[in-house]
């Protein structure tokens, strides 16, 4: 089962999702929160798998507590699941860990989709802010925000590894770069899972932002 925590300042969001997703056979609601505080307290008790969280709430909002949540529980995965995507929510939340950013317009279905493909170490952007991420990381790349790798860990990347990263700086999925070098989406997966480990970075999301910034230099002859 996968654990959920809900963290939204609207009542009626939370109670909603919480029956909703209590649905699903795979899925255990384990609580509801309205705001960033009372989610570091909860995790503090019970630790989820998956938190959806929203990013205006009152006391300690979304972003605040995505920052401080995965400092203190970096296996925790966040969803921002808001109705705003505003570039600077978007940066922020994705800078300090984020796994997922979806609008509250989407389906149930996708929803569910969601939760298991960031539960599995991949991210989830909705479709209608996945321009803007291009974007963001674009910005990254010129901006004082640096994803830093020790020059023997970039050493140790293979040449299919060097091709995947590329592709993940694109913001491809693992479906679309495994249907583009013709191998199976798992595959694509355990090389993803691979080189995380040998470069030391947090989550997919970190290796797209390096990538961008400053992976083309490295890759050489690579690709």
């Amino acid at each position: 089962m996968i654990k959920v925590l809900i963290a939204d300042d609207q009542e009626l969001i939370r109670q909603s999702l919480g029956i909703i997703l209590g649905l699903k056979e795979e899925i255990d609601v384990i609580g509801t929160v309205c705001d960033g505080t009372e989610a570091l307290k909860f995790v503090a008790k019970e630790k989820p798998d998956i938190i959806l969280m929203d990013i205006r709430m009152p006391v300690m909002d979304g972003v605040e507590c995505t920052k401080l949540m995965k400092e203190k529980y970096p296996d925790i995965k966040i969803i921002v699941l808001t109705t705003f995507d505003d570039e600077k929510y978007v940066f922020s939340a994705l800078k300090y860990g984020a796994s997922g950013y979806l609008l509250k317009g989407i389906s149930v279905d996708e929803l569910e989709k969601a939760i298991h493909v960031v539960h599995g170490g991949g991210a989830m952007i909705n479709p209608e802010i996945a321009s803007k991420v291009v974007e963001l990381f674009s910005e990254m790349a010129q901006s004082h925000y640096d994803v830093m790798i020790e020059a023997d860990n970039i050493e140790k990347l293979t040449e299919m590894e060097w091709e995947i990263v590329k592709y993940v700086g694109r913001g491809m999925s693992n479906k679309e770069i495994a249907e583009h070098i013709g191998l199976s989406e798992g595959t694509v997966r355990n090389y993803i899972s691979t080189v995380l480990s040998k470069t030391g970075l947090r989550d997919r999301t970190q290796l797209a932002i390096w990538e961008v910034q400053s992976g083309a230099k490295y890759r050489g002859k690579n690709v």
